[in-house]
């Protein structure tokens, strides 16, 4: 579920006069991998551990963060006003620790997270030996434990297709896609704009498709990289599964097949 937590970046980062796709950069890799590339390809004379030991400093400036637009009316929502009942799972790259610095301040979360067993962070025990976003695996492994938790309640198992995820990342929207789960995009406003006429792709999961990291500083040349514009505005990926999403204010519940008790 998306989160702002910038400041901290933006104060590691500003000394090194980073431009805006930065995010996107790191957005697209595994941590490390990402990690790497960005200092590479900003020209910044670090190591991973010096980088990593520059962010420690600045990890204050998480308890700063905020919620996006319309997340705390869609938590709310889901968590308690939908017939039948949902599940909510909580999937995250970041570590335990790193998780809880950015949203232990933010009630919305941790109330419609409230069960640990449904949580999955990258520092996770079973999470050990497998792959990070965008690998699918993170979300298997919530599904594995939200269809643990239904089968002790004598539900049955459901399927990746049955599942909804809200993605603020892209390397998220294709593990989403990897995994076989429907997936909603609701990038920052500024990754938002570095993706301008690139967003069929990322919806699609093919922005590294041969391999290389796109010039996200420039707009995407030619109209075939544009998405299709549902009625209701969203834009959706050439075989449905994937749409992004400006902002998740009034959100449209019965597109999605969830019934909302008013």
């Amino acid at each position: 579920m998306g989160h702002q937590s910038h400041a901290a970046e933006q104060r590691l980062t500003s000394k090194f006069l980073f431009p805006a796709p930065r995010q996107t950069q790191l957005n697209c890799s595994p941590c490390i991998q990402g990690t790497n590339r960005l200092l590479a390809w900003a020209q910044v004379p670090l190591t991973t551990a010096e980088w990593s030991a520059k962010e420690k400093q600045h990890t204050h400036l998480f308890r700063n963060s905020s919620v996006l637009a319309g997340v705390n009316d869609l938590l709310g929502t889901l968590r308690s006003k939908t017939s039948p009942p949902i599940l909510l799972s909580l999937a995250s790259s970041a570590g335990r620790h790193k998780f809880t610095l950015k949203t232990s301040h933010l009630p919305s979360i941790t109330r419609a997270f409230d069960d640990p067993a449904l949580h999955v962070f990258g520092d996770d025990p079973e999470m050990s030996d497998r792959k990070k976003k965008p690998e699918p695996d993170i979300f298997l492994l919530a599904l594995k434990r939200l269809n643990a938790k239904r089968t002790a309640r004598d539900e049955r198992p459901l399927t990746p297709q049955e599942c909804l995820v809200f993605e603020d990342s892209i390397a998220g929207v294709e593990a989403a896609r990897r995994a076989k789960m429907r997936v909603v995009w609701v990038p920052h406003p500024g990754l938002a704009e570095v993706c301008k006429g690139r967003e069929m792709d990322v919806l699609m999961g093919r922005t590294e498709e041969n391999g290389e990291v796109p010039d996200y500083g420039n707009p995407a040349e030619g109209s075939g990289c544009g998405p299709i514009v549902a009625e209701d505005g969203r834009m959706v990926s050439e075989d449905g599964i994937a749409e992004m999403r400006y902002s998740l204010e009034d959100f449209p519940y019965h597109v999605y097949g969830i019934n909302v008790q008013r």
